[in-house]
């Protein structure tokens, strides 16, 4: 669902991928190679929201902000399932937890973690390569080179998505039984515990 607002209208690269149940309103700009999943709305009625290429925003996200405000998800920011960016910025190659809430006018660095269900609050800084947690939430280490590395593999995953999805994703009638011919599920990413005994 994609909807002009006072004479704004989204502007999303033909390589990106929004699923028809999300909603994306007026003045937002959306790069290369993103995925905006089912549920999430990216609301730029009051300000302008920029993804930059390869962004994902996972399912029932919300990106929104305080009137007058733009705001940047930069190159590779992933954003999990329920997370809220109100008026943030996002650095580039980022990952945002589930069902955490990033405040206005925070900004989280680049090749930054921010752990599910964290809460960032207004204006809270965070440099590069710090991983955030908690409520409020604070930076407790830096992210060492094999995390970002497991990071960015899964965001690699997204990056691919919209492809896959405009190849092959179609509304369907289900099945009532399953099929002798069902499809084998690939094995093609591990936790991040599986990551570090490779």
């Amino acid at each position: 669902m994609i909807y002009s607002f006072k004479g704004h209208i989204p502007v999303i690269h033909k390589s990106s991928f929004v699923h028809p149940l999300a909603a994306v309103t007026g003045n937002v700009i959306i790069g290369k190679n993103c995925y905006i999943g089912p549920g999430a709305a990216i609301r730029g009625d009051w300000g302008e929201i920029i993804l930059e290429d390869g962004v994902n925003v996972q399912e029932n996200c919300t990106v929104h902000m305080f009137p007058g405000k733009r705001i940047v998800l930069k190159e590779g920011a992933h954003i999990g399932h329920g997370a809220v960016i109100h008026g943030a910025n996002l650095g580039r190659n980022c990952l945002i937890g589930m069902n955490s809430v990033i405040m206005d006018d925070a900004e989280i660095g680049d090749e930054c973690i921010v752990g599910a269900m964290s809460f960032v609050k207004a204006e809270a800084k965070f440099a590069s390569r710090k991983l955030i947690v908690g409520n409020p939430a604070k930076a407790i280490k830096d992210v060492s080179d094999q995390m970002i590395a497991w990071k960015t593999a899964g965001t690699q995953l997204y990056q691919q998505l919209p492809a896959d999805c405009h190849e092959s994703l179609r509304e369907v009638e289900p099945l009532e039984e399953l099929p002798e011919n069902r499809p084998i599920q690939e094995d093609f990413y591990k936790t991040l515990q599986e990551f570090k005994k490779k």
